[in-house]
């Protein structure tokens, strides 16, 4: 768990997210958007620490190194459109169900049930939803134990906090809509929780279509 958030702190640096020189956000708030415990947060810190990515100030928290560097190369997110980033989801959410029912642990399954009462409340929120969402299946992508795939679904991610995807999700969607998706997620944590792979990766499926459809909408 500790590597694969190294991997996922790393990604979002090398993403810009945290620029060089920026200070990461107070331990309580970053290992609550991480959806992990603080002392798993801190292991992952003092490994970044190490790999001299971040340093701390004394009393002022944790930075990002004014030297960090990553290839200056186009992110492969921002040249993917909408169909492009649901064909990749169609592709990997739903292996990641099915392989994170075989092989997460209960600590994920009970993070797993966290993120879904988080979910509850925003129904007024669409972004706040989506970035839950998002913080679902990371966590799902850990629990199937396969570093590449969860490396995977970070871009995909990352591809789903393009501009373009905020401003559909802002015209499209609706407290009715959230509600739906709500219940969807329910539905496939009650399958994930039950060990049932068929029934999880049907419901990532639903998932899907019902966005899909949604956004169908655009014109």
């Amino acid at each position: 768990m500790v590597q694969a958030l190294v991997q996922q702190i790393t990604a979002r640096i090398a993403a810009g997210e945290y620029p060089p020189g920026s200070r990461l956000p107070a331990e309580r708030q970053f290992a609550a958007a991480l959806s992990v415990a603080r002392n798993t947060l801190r292991e992952a810190l003092s490994i970044l620490q190490r790999q001299n990515l971040i340093h701390r100030r004394g009393g002022a928290g944790n930075y990002v190194a004014e030297d960090v560097a990553f290839a200056t190369v186009p992110q492969v997110e921002t040249l993917a459109g909408p169909v492009h980033l649901h064909v990749m989801r169609g592709i990997l959410e739903p292996e990641i169900a099915r392989l994170a029912v075989l092989n997460m642990s209960p600590t994920i399954m009970a993070q797993l049930f966290g993120i879904v009462e988080k979910m509850n409340g925003l129904d007024d929120d669409p972004l706040g939803f989506a970035r839950q969402e998002e913080n679902f299946y990371l966590k799902l992508a850990e629990g199937t134990g396969n570093p590449l795939l969860q490396g995977c679904y970070q871009i995909v991610v990352r591809a789903r906090q393009q501009p373009y995807h905020d401003a559909m999700l802002q015209r499209h969607v609706t407290p009715l809509r959230i509600d739906r998706q709500l219940r969807g997620y329910e539905t496939l944590l009650a399958a994930l929780a039950a060990r049932d792979i068929p029934e999880a990766t049907v419901q990532v499926q639903e998932l899907l279509l019902a966005e899909q459809r949604m956004f169908m909408q655009e014109d």
